[in-house]
């Protein structure tokens, strides 16, 4: 048991699902995995373990933002022996190359934070997915006959800021969409020598103000979920 994550030794998988949203891992685990078990709800932060096809695969939250992935992940990968997470979860596009429903697998992530620096000495403000997760991702998706564009993103600390435009890194590195956290999971995974991918499915176009609504969410995540099992399923 970790500070933060309250299941026991042995209850969370080789292979963890992290959406940011503990009600979205919920969701997953009741709609897609068989004789899944709640194994923590510390602080409302959910984690299930059940089969996927027969194989175990964990669900669990992340909290929004590098702080909360990066305790949540460290403590995944250094208490619990995970070996794999796979962030999923909705980001917003920065060019309207990019329509809402897309489904992104992260070829980089870029960021000004501090978090990589301070936390593990390294230095470089865009890091890659670990292992050879991002690789199994594009097969799986070909298999599954999924869109999925490879492509940087910018992980930002700031969610509300006062310049609206484009943040200098994120022109810097080409990043099409931005989000919080894939650039503190990278980090983590990077400094431990574990594996680590994010799917982002595009939620809002910033440039129109498009967004999924509500209602659609549901519908638009499936595609991203079914990418992100199938591809546990193989690592498993």
């Amino acid at each position: 048991m970790s500070i933060h994550i309250s299941a026991k030794k042995g209850e969370i998988a080789k292979v963890v699902l992290q959406p940011g949203d503990p009600l979205r891992a919920q969701y997953i685990a009741e709609n897609f995995l068989q004789d899944a078990k709640l194994v923590s709800k510390t602080r409302g932060i959910f984690y299930y373990t059940g089969l996927y096809k027969g194989k175990t695969i964990s669900v669990g939250a992340s909290g929004m933002g590098f702080p909360s992935i990066g305790i949540y992940s460290y403590e995944l990968f250094t208490e619990y022996d995970v070996e794999t997470i796979i962030r999923i979860g909705t980001c917003g596009a920065y060019t309207t190359d990019l329509k809402v429903f897309d489904l992104l697998n992260v070829e980089n992530a870029a960021s000004e934070s501090t978090y990589a620096k301070y936390a593990w000495g390294i230095e470089d403000d865009i890091i890659a997915p670990q292992g050879n997760v991002f690789n199994l991702i594009n097969e799986t998706a070909e298999e599954l006959s999924l869109k999925a564009k490879a492509t940087n993103i910018h992980s930002s600390d700031i969610f509300y800021r006062k310049d609206p435009d484009i943040p200098a890194i994120a022109t810097k590195y080409n990043c099409m969409a931005v989000e919080m956290e894939a650039f503190g999971l990278f980090a983590n995974a990077k400094h431990l020598g574990k594996n680590a991918a994010t799917i982002l499915t595009v939620s809002d176009i910033i440039p129109t103000h498009e967004n999924i609504s509500a209602d659609q969410r549901e519908k638009a995540l499936k595609p991203m979920i079914e990418l992100a099992l199938e591809s546990a399923w193989k690592l498993v």
